[in-house]
């Protein structure tokens, strides 16, 4: 009995550690393909916002870590950095709108060094479906509504929704969700604005050596 108790428990040993071998060495041999795709998935988000006509540069390696009151929290936030010859033309920033009416929105800005939005992608959100959710492009273009403008300052009322006297539509029975956008996009042009030099000028520090996130 003792002996058939220890043949078994060396059978799932054996077994456990040819697992765990395998499991290695499916990581070894696909970590690789697993991180092209993961930039492949990373570069159509940000060319969902900014069109790759518009840059030249590695635009999903060009980034840098930034934390201000503006993009919503004290988190790090990502800035893609988009260069042409050489020339900054646009910053691609994650940003988040804190006051949502069910949570945190996390949304992509593109912004020109000129001012101009090009495009504004909400990346995840909990808002409810059929109302709040039309921030999300796959329900309504309401996301597309800033494409094309700009923030002229901090007294800029334009940059609320109709019933606050602004010019982006609301929804009907959900205008807290729209609102909180709004407001986060245009805190995030500002910031953008005022910073764009410096932004410019950091090193990038998104990823390490390996191209890993730090």
């Amino acid at each position: 009995m003792k002996d058939s108790i220890k043949s078994n428990g060396l059978a799932l040993a054996g077994f456990a550690a040819v697992c765990t071998l395998l499991v290695a060495l499916v990581n070894h041999f696909t970590k690789d393909t697993i991180k092209e795709q993961e930039q492949r998935v990373l570069l159509q988000t940000l060319n969902a916002v900014l069109p790759a006509s518009k840059y030249d540069n590695e635009l999903n390696k060009d980034c840098i870590l930034v934390t201000h009151p503006s993009l919503g929290n004290d988190k790090p936030h990502q800035l893609f950095r988009a260069t042409k010859n050489g020339i900054p033309v646009a910053g691609v920033i994650a940003t988040t709108a804190p006051d949502g009416y069910t949570g945190s929105i996390e949304l992509m800005a593109a912004i020109g060094v000129d001012g101009v939005i090009s495009g504004v992608q909400v990346l995840k959100h909990r808002e409810t479906p059929g109302l709040g959710d039309k921030i999300d492009e796959r329900k309504s273009d309401w996301i597309k509504s800033f494409n094309g403008l700009r923030v002229k300052g901090k007294n800029d009322k334009r940059w609320a929704v109709k019933k606050d006297d602004g010019m982006f539509d609301q929804f009907t029975g959900a205008t807290i969700t729209p609102r909180a956008v709004v407001k986060s996009v245009k805190r995030t042009a500002l910031y953008f604005a005022e910073n764009k030099d410096q932004l410019f000028a950091q090193a990038v520090s998104c990823f390490d050596e390996t191209g890993a996130k730090p």
